[in-house]
């Protein structure tokens, strides 16, 4: 089998939790922070941080006109917590000036299940990863208001849609890179390396 080569999107955020987790899940793993380290990579995380902070960022290093072309082009794509933001077609709540990168046929909600101090661990059942829930942690975590037909929803929380999935694109409002459980990881480089079998890449 191939072994994909993942980027982490390394201006802000738990980048590497991200890079240690995706070479636990046997991929290559790489920071991420100029327009050439993108195009070398098969897929890419956006970790969690602050969503308009990484879009000024992405701007700010010439990255996001880029990464906006490689998700169009289908480029897999993984966003926790910030990164869904980013992936969100549409934001309901955005701040002044905030962009996404797209991807995803959804709306997201900003912060909505509470402030920092609100953040909270709970059990999730995500469609696709095998065995126990995941833990997940949310921390200033978005929620999915609502969905596109092309939109594969994944797990909720509360009556609220927490994962998502749209063709090569994956999105959860928590960050599963803080656990130790590394199966969503797994997921998301086995969807890369499906992609470069497939010769679409």
């Amino acid at each position: 089998m191939s072994t994909p080569v993942i980027g982490v999107l390394a201006l802000q955020g738990d980048v590497r939790e991200h890079l240690i987790a995706l070479a636990t899940a046997d991929a290559v793993a790489r920071p991420v922070r100029r327009p050439e380290e993108l195009a070398e990579v098969d897929g890419l995380v956006i970790p969690g941080g602050e969503s308009t902070t990484i879009s000024k960022l992405a701007h700010l290093f010439g990255l996001m006109d880029p990464l906006r072309a490689r998700v169009r082009e289908g480029m897999p794509v993984y966003g926790t917590c910030a990164g869904m933001i980013l992936l969100a077609d549409k934001i309901l709540d955005p701040r002044s000036g905030q962009e996404t990168v797209g991807g995803i046929d959804m709306i997201v909600r900003r912060n909505a299940f509470g402030r920092q101090n609100e953040s909270f661990e709970a059990a999730v059942e995500v469609s696709g990863v095998e065995g126990a829930p995941v833990e997940g942690v949310f921390i200033r975590a978005p929620w999915v208001e609502s969905v596109g037909a092309a939109v594969q929803v994944l797990a909720e929380h509360d009556g609220h849609i927490v994962a998502v999935r749209q063709g090569s694109a994956l999105a959860t409002s928590f960050h599963p890179e803080l656990t130790g459980d590394h199966r969503l990881h797994g997921l998301f480089v086995d969807m890369v390396r499906e992609k470069l079998e497939a010769g679409s890449l």
